[in-house]
């Protein structure tokens, strides 16, 4: 990235192009997650059983919109995450990189796994309250509720609804648990779509262009789904909590694995994998794409 504000430009217009894409997904994602909150198995109604059928019943019951709930807060969020997350990975790297190995251009593992998760745990803390905003309005169903139902008209009205009855602590309820699920996304998410690229040239021959970005973005993506998706399931529960179900995000991973079993905290896996997968594809192949267009703006305005 040839500037951090270069960087942030080219993340957050590549995840909001991303996002248009994929967040019918996102929905369904987060409706599984919350499905049976802290209830047996046996006592849960399963209105939501799978990825393609949550979007049949989501359309059927709700349409278009109900579907594309919190779209507003998803631009606004994605914009201070991945602007923050592919803006500041490449100075904290190189930095970092130059300090420990007097080498900027080296490539560390350990340096880039802390790269990637210090530039994403940057992003999430900023953009946390369009998350929680965004969770509430895509779980929200006058059809077919699951978990604790917030009535927003809106974006706006959401953010004012919780100054009002929760104060400005109400607007970065479950902050933590945002920070410890996108460190993990994010320390896998850079690092390996770079050592995946570096692979490909190497060993396949691959050359630099759409096709090479595109693979590294899907060997990318599968891997931050894995990594990413308990700690995804507790913030989804945090951000929706009425009161004080949970205490913190321990608290939230303890009670939820008690009382529903282990692979709970896989629940909507699959829904997250149709997300994140052509989202980190879109992001990424996206952001080299404007990058490069960031950098001939930059050079004109330079040798002008």
């Amino acid at each position: 990235m040839s500037t951090t504000l270069g960087g942030f430009i080219a993340g957050g217009i590549a995840a909001c192009g991303a996002v248009t894409v994929t967040h019918g997904f996102e929905t369904v994602k987060t409706r599984l997650q919350l499905q049976g909150e802290l209830s047996a198995k046996s006592q849960t109604k399963r209105v939501y059983t799978g990825v393609f059928q949550g979007v049949r019943v989501i359309l059927k019951n709700e349409g278009p919109r109900g579907l594309m709930a919190g779209l507003g807060s998803a631009y606004c969020y994605q914009t201070m995450l991945n602007g923050c997350r592919l803006g500041f990975y490449e100075p904290i790297r190189s930095s970092a990189t130059g300090l420990i190995h007097n080498d900027p251009h080296y490539q560390s593992i350990g340096v880039n796994v802390f790269a990637g998760a210090s530039s994403g745990i940057l992003g999430a803390m900023v953009g946390s309250p369009f998350f929680l905003v965004k969770t509430r309005l895509q779980s929200y169903s006058p059809f077919l509720p699951v978990g604790t139902q917030h009535k927003y008209r809106n974006a706006v009205d959401g953010f004012r609804t919780i100054s009002r009855t929760e104060g400005f602590k109400g607007l970065y309820r479950g902050v933590g648990s945002a920070m410890v699920r996108t460190g993990f996304g994010s320390s896998v998410q850079l690092p390996t779509y770079f050592f995946a690229k570096r692979r490909l040239q190497k060993y396949l021959g691959v050359r630099e262009g759409v096709g090479l970005h595109l693979a590294s973005s899907a060997v990318s993506g599968f891997v931050v789904c894995c990594i990413m998706h308990p700690p995804d399931t507790v913030m989804s529960r945090m951000y929706n909590q009425s009161g004080n179900l949970y205490t913190g995000a321990f608290d939230c991973l303890m009670k939820t694995v008690r009382t529903e079993g282990l692979f709970a905290i896989y629940k909507g896996y699959f829904a997250h994998l149709a997300r994140i997968l052509p989202h980190t594809i879109l992001t990424l192949t996206l952001a080299e794409q404007t990058n490069k267009l960031v950098r001939k703006v930059e050079q004109r305005l330079f040798l002008d």
